[in-house]
């Protein structure tokens, strides 16, 4: 995976990848459609122990018509984001991602919202801190320990003591965007923390269709549905503008892609890639593609690549200004305005 790869290289690899990348979306909604609906069904008893997010509707969360979102993304840890937002004069709304939640305590950063959305049953209360965690569990699912995430990650049990420990501290000062198709381990442990809950629903499907998967969730609930991109980072954006109009909104950790020269078993998708084709046609699965404003390659998966796609549709019908200022990765192209995190802070503190 050098970075000498030519463009006519990366045309012939990922066939097979951006073809799944045309299906995600049915693929997606066939994997767990019918588990957040389970989940949202669930978590009925529990609406009440919360608002709708509706109540956040133009909010006063940060000063001004500015916002950051700070994902997870590889780059996060390369490029020092909590610094660089600490250190300057930026007093806009940041939101944060449940995988973002630790880096940004540790690091000094509260969050002015937190957004969830993934329906697994086992993971993502990892990023809340797991009180039932222990070895038997690490030895069981390997997902955390082999990805090319946050290298604070790798004593597993030393860090979800350390999330326990910060989430108990600051929770009650925490709001949190809580997806309704939440497991039933992340709902529980976002109520031991006392964060202030604010509920939604996932947009599945075309709400319009009588018998969708939307439709259901909202016929369940009544709650406020949000079109999340299919993933957490897009879920955080849409909500800074679309329910907290905010007008400029710039994006750390979303590089929705992996850095030139990462194992392909530090992806994300690695074993339902080496069950799909085999070691020997990895290949075609993963996706080259070259970042003309970095003069750079990164290669991503059908999942992060389908992401991409949905969000350069959703940039373009949005009412604010979005600037990457990931400093990696793949996202990029019109109406997107890639850019650097301290270009993004000089410009918001001087213009107030």
């Amino acid at each position: 995976m050098s970075s000498q790869t030519t463009v006519s290289d990366q045309k012939a690899t990922g066939e097979l990848g951006r073809k799944l990348a045309r299906a995600m979306g049915q693929i997606t909604l066939d994997r767990i459609g019918e588990i957040g609906i389970a989940n949202a069904r669930h978590n009925l008893r529990h609406l009440k122990n919360g608002k709708s997010l509706a109540a956040l509707r133009g909010a006063s969360l940060g000063q001004g018509d500015s916002a950051i979102v700070i994902a997870a993304g590889p780059s996060i840890r390369r490029r020092n984001v909590a610094l660089r937002i600490k250190t300057s004069n930026f007093r806009g709304a940041v939101l944060a991602t449940d995988s973002s939640i630790w880096y940004c305590l540790r690091n000094g950063i509260v969050p002015d919202l937190i957004v969830s959305l993934d329906p697994h049953a086992k993971r993502i209360v990892r990023w809340f801190g797991d009180p039932r965690l222990n070895e038997s569990h690490l030895a069981e699912d390997d997902y955390f320990s082999r990805q090319d995430m946050d290298s604070a990650f790798s004593d597993e049990l030393r860090a979800n003591k350390e999330i326990l420990q910060l989430l108990d501290l600051h929770g009650k000062k925490l709001r949190i965007a809580l997806c309704t198709s939440a497991s039933k381990d992340v709902v529980e442990r976002v109520l031991e923390t006392g964060m202030q809950i604010y509920w939604w629903n996932p947009m599945y499907d075309d709400p319009d269709s009588a018998d969708g998967q939307t439709r259901r969730l909202y016929e369940l609930n009544g709650l406020p549905c949000v079109n999340a991109g299919g993933n957490v980072g897009s879920a955080c954006w849409m909500i800074a503008h679309a329910v907290l109009g905010k007008r400029q909104v710039a994006l750390t950790g979303v590089d929705f892609s992996y850095y030139d020269g990462t194992p392909y078993k530090n992806t994300q998708y690695y074993y339902e890639a080496l069950s799909l084709v085999g070691e020997e046609n990895l290949e075609s699965f993963y996706v080259r593609i070259f970042n003309p404003h970095l003069n750079a390659w990164f290669y991503t998966d059908p999942a992060y690549l389908w992401y991409r796609d949905i969000f350069l549709e959703m940039a373009g019908e949005a009412d604010c200004k979005t600037y990457n200022c990931t400093e990696g990765g793949i996202l990029f192209g019109d109406p997107i305005r890639f850019t650097s995190l301290d270009e993004f802070l000089n410009t918001v503190t001087k213009n107030g």
